[in-house]
């Protein structure tokens, strides 16, 4: 449970994709939060701009990707001001990166356990010798069966659970306050998906680390964070305690999402109710709400005017937000 001033804080995030000298915007005017030991859910749809947003946070964004404006503050520390030197030595060992396909984020060249420590002899927390051996014990801590052999295995002599594990490793080896898991269960069977959610919150619970998790599957969200952010379109429509926003959502979107899920969300009839349309394309992208499209409570004003982020916290909850001109007209 988070503690304590925030450890990142996002404010007014704004990135996007330069094709043919015009910015395609994938992330605007994102901001939120982290405290020491606290888990953010960031769901939405693909296309919303998740994965854009952490990558952004450590600078990984590929070109022709951009930080457009913003602050990041990671300790006190604007991570957009510091040179290359600067952010490489926050790589890793202050944020841990979980990439969302292990395959290809693992060199397929490398022992898993160098891979591991190399983390630790870059940033001068160990020799090499000492940093194998503590690869072994993190290959352990993450519940690979036999670790000393599975150290010097390559990625495709693993299965995906045990590369999965392997890269959760390689994100945790020095001993990061922060860790971004982006998608970290995709492409793994139900099974081992719940294996590796049960072993990010034991993890977090372990190391005392923050956590941003980053999903499009309101169920993993559930189980494991605190706070969630709804996405869409590159903007965040939603935010506020976990199990505040998912027993009441004020969001049409997040709302929608709700009732796509079969278990809250099956008709009389047996059919989903999914959310008709499909999340704008970054070129396409509407003049008012984003959502607007696609809302079943869309009024005149919604095409007209990017609505602005509001507070709606009820009197005794913790804090909530939402981006809606319905919301925020009828408080609900």
């Amino acid at each position: 449970m988070a503690t304590g001033e925030p450890l990142l804080h996002v404010e007014q995030l704004t990135a996007g994709f330069d094709v043919g000298g015009h910015l395609l915007p994938a992330v605007q005017d994102v901001s939120f939060t982290i405290a020491p030991g606290e888990t953010l859910g960031l769901v939405g749809e693909s296309g919303s701009g998740k994965t854009v947003t952490a990558l952004s946070i450590l600078r990984l964004l590929p070109r022709p990707g951009r930080i457009v404006e913003g602050r990041i503050l990671f300790r006190g520390r604007d991570l957009l001001s510091l040179d290359e030197s600067g952010i490489r030595s926050v790589r890793g060992a202050g944020i841990g990166f979980i990439f969302q396909e292990a395959m290809a984020a693992l060199s397929p060249v490398f022992p898993i356990g160098d891979q591991i420590a190399e983390g630790l002899v870059v940033h001068n927390q160990a020799s090499w010798s000492e940093a194998r051996r503590r690869a072994v014990d993190l290959l352990d801590a993450v519940r690979v069966p036999d670790a000393a052999r599975r150290a010097r295995d390559y990625p495709h002599q693993l299965s995906g659970g045990l590369r999965q594990r392997a890269m959760i490793a390689v994100a945790l080896a020095c001993r990061p306050a922060l860790v971004i898991a982006d998608e970290p269960t995709t492409g793994l069977d139900v099974t081992i998906q719940a294996e590796i959610l049960e072993l990010l919150r034991e993890l977090r619970d372990r190391y005392g680390l923050a956590l941003l998790l980053i999903s499009h599957d309101l169920g993993v969200v559930a189980q494991t964070a605190d706070t969630m952010a709804v996405m869409y379109a590159g903007r965040i429509v939603e935010h506020g305690p976990t199990a505040g926003v998912l027993q009441a959502p004020r969001h049409p979107y997040t709302q929608g999402l709700l009732a796509s899920i079969p278990s809250s969300g099956v008709t009389p009839r047996g059919r989903l109710r999914a959310i008709d349309g499909v999340v704008p394309s970054l070129g396409h992208l509407p003049s008012g709400c984003a959502f607007e499209p696609r809302c079943p409570r869309r009024i005149q004003r919604c095409s007209l005017d990017q609505p602005s982020y509001s507070d709606v916290t009820d009197p005794g909850e913790a804090p909530r937000g939402v981006r809606c001109h319905v919301c925020a007209e009828c408080g609900t």
